[in-house]
């Protein structure tokens, strides 16, 4: 039986509020404001005082219920030739080898670590060396027997405001973060401004229970010098780290389990929205019409709440992927698609051809993790079911088939809460 929204509510969101409760949101981003020009041109700190990496942060690059990639910026010659991990409270320490590869634009290299062949949903241990401080991280489990849940939001930078969202997302013991693009703002341009986001997502993403959790990304206009170049070398410290799930393509999909299926997209660029990326999105949603939970993100919006919408490829917002990946998300029943870029709260009706439809696709956003601008004329947007100008991110809570969706601000108000619930067959051409 799908869990009655009372319910939910009267349960769900009291836990919500609890884990938020407590954190000190107004007076970090106080103090933070009078060292904002400091810190802007100081950098980062690698290290911390015991020696554990300051950027230390982990990701996939495929199985999420059997793999972890584990990652962090340093001097190579001062890199660990292993990781060692365990499950957790176990002492049988196992090894994994580290490979070290460039960190464009400065001396300094990425060390990664992926480890293979784990236990789906199980706890585990990792240290860089025998006498080095213990992390904690979960593998996804295999079938979604019981509730789980991940966050989502997207740009962030390196702000207070940012920093509250990051406190507020981790509060929610979520399995992983969604972040769908513009992560530090670094403009392909600034090491030091992508190394101080994974310091802040490193040092403040860690869940409740101690564990740290994994970055799932998107590709955005501020990871790529001029905002879209076609070329990969020009988002040099976005794919640094994220080549791994992107090894030829700035799009990708990562299934999870038997349950769980996030279809990452480039909204032009690097990789154009039409030909090839259009084409792959068509036979990759074909092929994974069983799935229960089958999500979609991308930077741009399709329906923005803040921009343009203007049916034209050289005015509107979103033009392409209206005329080219909606049809494809309508006809194969997309969940859910998460938007970004507009730097506001957004959710809109479900979607056919732009029309409010039951049977359509509903587009969550828009992009408030750490910027914000003020709402713009909403009542002229008949798709919007909700919009404000607030900082937020959304937290999804996945029951058997039903996906509660629930936007809180970074203060810790409720700012949303939505259902979709089940799978429809996939409309014929």
């Amino acid at each position: 039986m799908p869990l009655p929204r009372r319910h939910f509510l009267q349960t769900t969101l009291a836990g919500l509020a609890a884990g938020v409760a407590a954190l000190p949101i107004a007076s970090s981003a106080s103090s933070s404001e009078k060292n904002k020009e400091k810190e802007k041109h100081s950098k980062p700190k690698l290290f911390d005082d015991s020696g554990l990496p300051q950027t230390l942060f982990l990701t996939w690059q495929r199985d999420p219920t059997t793999t972890m990639s584990i990652q962090w910026i340093a001097p190579a010659d001062g890199a660990p030739a292993h990781v060692e991990y365990a499950s957790w409270n176990q002492t049988n320490w196992q090894r994994s080898r580290t490979l070290c590869k460039p960190y464009p634009s400065t001396d300094l290299s990425v060390i990664r670590c992926e480890l293979t062949g784990l236990t789906p949903g199980t706890e585990y241990q990792f240290r860089l060396s025998p006498e080095g401080t213990i992390s904690r991280f979960r593998t996804m489990p295999a079938t979604a027997t019981d509730t789980l849940q991940f966050v989502s939001g997207g740009d962030c930078g390196v702000n207070p405001y940012a920093v509250a969202t990051n406190r507020l997302a981790a509060a929610q013991e979520p399995w992983f973060a969604l972040i769908g693009g513009d992560l530090a703002y670094d403009n392909g341009t600034s090491p030091d401004t992508f190394t101080r986001f994974l310091t802040n997502y490193s040092t403040q993403m860690i869940d409740p229970q101690g564990r740290r959790i994994p970055m799932i990304s998107c590709m955005g206009n501020h990871e790529v010098i001029s905002g879209s170049s076609r070329r990969r070398e020009d988002a040099p410290q976005y794919l640094s780290v994220f080549d791994g799930l992107f090894p030829e393509t700035t799009y990708g999909v990562l299934d999870i389990g038997d349950y769980l299926s996030l279809v990452l997209l480039d909204s032009g660029h690097v990789s154009p929205v039409t030909g090839a990326q259009t084409d792959w999105l068509r036979q990759t949603l074909a092929a994974r019409q069983e799935r229960p939970h089958l999500i979609v993100a991308n930077h741009v919006p399709a329906y923005p709440s803040y921009r343009s919408l203007d049916d034209s490829d050289t005015k509107g917002t979103g033009y392409a992927q209206r005329k080219h990946w909606c049809p494809l998300f309508e006809r194969y029943q997309v969940d859910a698609v998460l938007e970004h870029h507009d730097h506001t709260f957004k959710r809109t009706h479900p979607l056919i051809n732009g029309l409010r439809d039951e049977n359509g696709v509903v587009y969550l956003g828009d992009g408030s993790w750490g910027r914000l601008r003020p709402l713009k004329d909403p009542e002229k947007r008949p798709y919007l079911a909700r919009a404000a100008s607030t900082y937020h991110m959304t937290v999804h809570r996945l029951e058997g088939d039903t996906r509660f969706h629930v936007a809180l601000e970074s203060t810790g108000k409720l700012a949303d809460v939505s259902m979709t619930h089940g799978k429809r067959p996939a409309r014929r051409a």
